[in-house]
């Protein structure tokens, strides 16, 4: 694949040049690792320069079925030669499907597609705000939603409002009011902190920001009760940690919980167009009118055609079980580094935070992308893993056999 975009050899002077494009008129709101790819497929991308690295990120979890899929660039590319958007003025012949199925997966009724994640979560935000007052009689603008410390969901202005990273809200007020924050895993803070005023509960199944944090065993299960014993909505924030990537459809699984409306993102558009989604009950997305939320390319025609092949390919379990199998050997083997190195491994299924006990996580990736595995850090000494769902056995023994040998 190396040089099949003109690169040759001239690829270090052009991976200096792009960068140096990127920095001067990109703005720095990323610390990106200096590698500039031009082509990907599968787990594997190649950089400018011609080297090949396994990507080990996917995108956040946006890249679930590696990266140019074969049958979502053929969704795509078929529904490119037919139309792509007409906006939610008219209705086009893949939005009926697309939501029907996607509810089919989901065991809810009704889907409200948006575009990115953050559009989401400000959507269940909306959502649970109208509920509340229209459906459970909460006085007019006394709504409250409960999230937790170290969650991520967003940046928006809204979102950030609720958010303890200094990094994400620092110098961006003043703040929306309406939330309350309460630490992850505390079930006991949670029950004080719902009142007749909480219409929601927003959690994260596994805090994937903060370092894939899992909660302790049957705290999903608490919330539930609680959010069900108080009348208040448990809303689950599954656009990282949803469609595959912990082994189960949903991570909300691992505890049998159903919440009362699944936020979606990232891996619904297959690595290839934006694709979001609010999936809730009849009852609970009913409370919208025309009019009172909407977006242009919102479940446009080819975000619908991407979104449904991904849905079929997660109807068969493969994935999930890929998972949950690859999942296990890679937990196995990291839980087999050296404690004098490696502090903690987190996480459930092909998603987990390694936390060293002195190598910061900005040089750990960099160690790591200059022996051909690409990772990203987060929160000081903790890198996340998080690879394609369709990584092979063998390629995932190969990036591991880097992680031991950058900590050497």
């Amino acid at each position: 694949m190396a040089g099949s975009q003109g690169y040759g050899s001239d690829g270090a002077r052009a991976a200096r040049e792009l960068r140096a494009q990127a920095q001067l008129h990109g703005a720095h709101n990323y610390h990106p690792l200096p590698v500039v790819i031009s082509e990907a497929e599968g787990a594997w991308v190649t950089d400018v320069e011609g080297r090949r690295y396994l990507d080990m990120l996917a995108a956040y979890s946006a890249i679930n079925f590696g990266h140019r899929h074969p049958r979502l660039v053929a969704a795509a590319q078929r529904q490119l030669e037919r139309v792509t958007l007409v906006s939610r003025a008219f209705e086009h012949d893949q939005f009926g499907p697309f939501c029907t199925e996607l509810a089919a997966l989901a065991g809810m009724e009704m889907v409200l597609p948006m575009n990115t994640g953050a559009e989401a979560v400000e959507t269940a935000i909306k959502t649970a705000r109208k509920w509340g007052y229209e459906v459970k009689g909460v006085p007019a603008n006394e709504a409250v939603i409960v999230a937790f410390e170290g969650n991520f969901h967003g940046r928006t202005t809204t979102i950030i409002s609720f958010s303890t990273d200094e990094d994400a809200r620092g110098s961006f007020g003043p703040y929306t009011p309406g939330f309350l924050v309460v630490p992850y895993g505390d079930l006991g803070a949670l029950a004080e902190a719902v009142d007749d005023r909480v219409v929601a509960v927003l959690v994260e199944p596994i805090q994937g920001e903060a370092g894939v944090l899992v909660p302790p065993p049957g705290f999903l299960t608490g919330v539930r009760e609680i959010c069900s014993a108080r009348g208040a909505l448990m809303i689950a924030d599954e656009i990282q940690s949803g469609l595959g990537r912990t082994g189960t459809t949903f991570a909300c699984e691992h505890e049998d919980v159903v919440p009362d409306m699944y936020v979606l993102g990232k891996a619904l558009g297959g690595g290839i167009v934006p694709v979001s989604a609010v999936v809730s009950s009849s009852d609970i997305l009913g409370v919208f009118k025309p009019g009172q939320h909407g977006s242009t390319f919102g479940g446009n025609p080819l975000a619908c055609a991407v979104a449904r092949e991904v849905i079929a390919m997660l109807s068969t379990g493969e994935f999930q079980e890929r998972s949950a199998k690859l999942g296990a050997r890679m937990h196995d083997r990291l839980s087999g580094l050296p404690r004098s190195a490696v502090r903690q491994v987190r996480g459930r299924g092909l998603w987990a935070g390694v936390e060293f006990a002195e190598l910061e996580g900005r040089e750990a990736c960099e160690r790591l992308a200059a022996l051909g595995v690409l990772a990203k850090d987060t929160h000081g000494t903790t890198i996340r893993l998080a690879p394609p769902l369709m990584v092979t056995e063998e390629d995932l023994d190969w990036a591991i056999d880097r992680v031991e040998e950058i900590i050497r």
